[in-house]
This record gives structure tokens, C-alpha cells and sequence, in this order.
């Protein structure tokens, strides 16, 4: 990973991050998300989860130069996005519960 790749990586993680903690901390969720989300601290969770992923990412494709090193590093920190992507999908309400109305 180059530089001009892993400053907008890293930014992104870090705003994921600040995300995701005031998600677990106040219950706070980005307004594009919060009539969907239904557990605002497993969502902060899985932000945070996504977050270590990029950062994860960035370190090993700007630090490390041992390519089987790199490799693994790099394949663990896309599980623990996919593990984050999977957290906060279970956070979000399903199409089917609706809250306060009639099934008619």
C-alpha cells in the first residue's frame, strides 16, 4: 500500500472509530442510519471492529515488507472487517418489525 493510499485509509478508520465510540457511549448513530439501527452499542462494536480492520490493513500494507507476513496480516484484518460488516448488520431492524403499528 502506498502513502496516497494508506492517509485515507487511516482517516477513515480514525473517524470510524470516533463513530463507533459515540455509538457505544451515548447511543449516538449517524443520521443516514439511525431509524435503522436497533442496538446502537453493538453497532459502535462493529464500527470499532471495522475500524481496527483498516488500521490493521494500513500496518500491514505500509509497514511490513515480508510479502507471507504481509499476506496474512492483511487477510486477518479483512476477517475482522468482514466479522464488523456482520456485527453491525445484525444491529440494524429487519424489513418485518415495524415498532408501534398494526399489521393490517
Amino acid at each position: 500500500m502506498r502513502l496516497y493510499l494508506g492517509i485515507p485509509v487511516v482517516l477513515l478508520g480514525l473517524l470510524t472509530a470516533a463513530s463507533g465510540m459515540a455509538a457505544i457511549t451515548r447511543g449516538w448513530a449517524l443520521p443516514t442510519n439511525r431509524k435503522s439501527v436497533h442496538r446502537p452499542q453493538l453497532y459502535g462494536w462493529g464500527q470499532l471492529m471495522m475500524a481496527t480492520a483498516l488500521g490493521w490493513q494500513a500496518v500491514f500494507g505500509l509497514l511490513i515488507d515480508d510479502l507471507g507476513t504481509r499476506h496474512w496480516g492483511t487477510l486477518t484484518g479483512s476477517l475482522l472487517m468482514v466479522t464488523g460488516i456482520i456485527v453491525i448488520a445484525v444491529s440494524h431492524r429487519t424489513a418485518g418489525h415495524q415498532r408501534g403499528g398494526s399489521a393490517s
